[in-house]
């Protein structure tokens, strides 16, 4: 009786991906940036997702500045500046974010980890001395808070020369910022100290929509 030799497929197989690094590493880098295409690229063609909410202003320049000192001080590494659409944080924070809100940010400041409260309603529930008074020693008025005391920033002087250039670079991404917001720029801040920046930036927060 003679044996029949099983027949050799040569057609593409799981086995053939499976056994081969190369080619699964190239067939999931392919999955995953048409998945990601197809979610991401429809987003910059959606209205709500591009253009501002009605209300929302450009940075004025000692709010740019103090924005630039939230970054350098690292306050989104426990501040979030999100709310979910959650019962519970509607409640604690406020109105849920939207996409509109963001756009004159770059980059925006989301964040995803909260030892901090988050910050995007923040503007005008406490006044500017509470503010000086939370940024200089936090425990003044939140005595359970392990925040980090900015003690310098009444100290320092905002650096007015750098702003008119960012503000020209906001401009290319599509921030609607005039020659004389630019022109003004650093007599707006001039003799101001970053404390009073921060704060500022602090106060416009989350304002277009409450």
């Amino acid at each position: 009786m003679s044996q029949t030799t099983p027949s050799t497929s040569t057609g593409f197989s799981h086995e053939k991906v499976e056994t081969n690094n190369f080619l699964m590493i190239v067939l999931i880098l392919l999955v995953v940036a048409v998945g990601g295409l197809v979610e991401i690229v429809p987003l910059f063609f959606q209205k709500s997702t591009t253009e501002p909410i009605a209300g929302l202003k450009p940075y004025t320049a000692l709010q740019l500045a103090g924005r630039d000192i939230y970054l350098r001080e690292g306050c989104y590494n426990c501040h979030s500046q999100m709310i979910r659409p959650f019962r519970a944080e509607t409640l604690r924070y406020g109105h849920y974010s939207v996409a509109g809100e963001f756009v004159y940010d770059h980059p925006f400041q989301w964040g995803s980890k909260r030892t901090g409260p988050d910050l995007q309603r923040v503007g005008g529930k406490y006044s500017d001395e509470w503010h000086r008074i939370h940024l200089n020693n936090p425990r003044d008025v939140v005595p359970e808070s392990n925040m980090p005391a900015y003690t310098w920033l009444e100290k320092n002087t905002v650096d007015a020369a750098a702003l008119p250039a960012h503000m020209r670079a906001l401009r290319k991404v599509g921030v609607p910022y005039t020659d004389e917001d630019i022109a003004g720029a650093q007599a707006a801040v001039e003799g101001k100290t970053e404390m009073e920046a921060t704060i500022a930036y602090l106060q416009s927060l989350g304002r277009a929509l409450k």
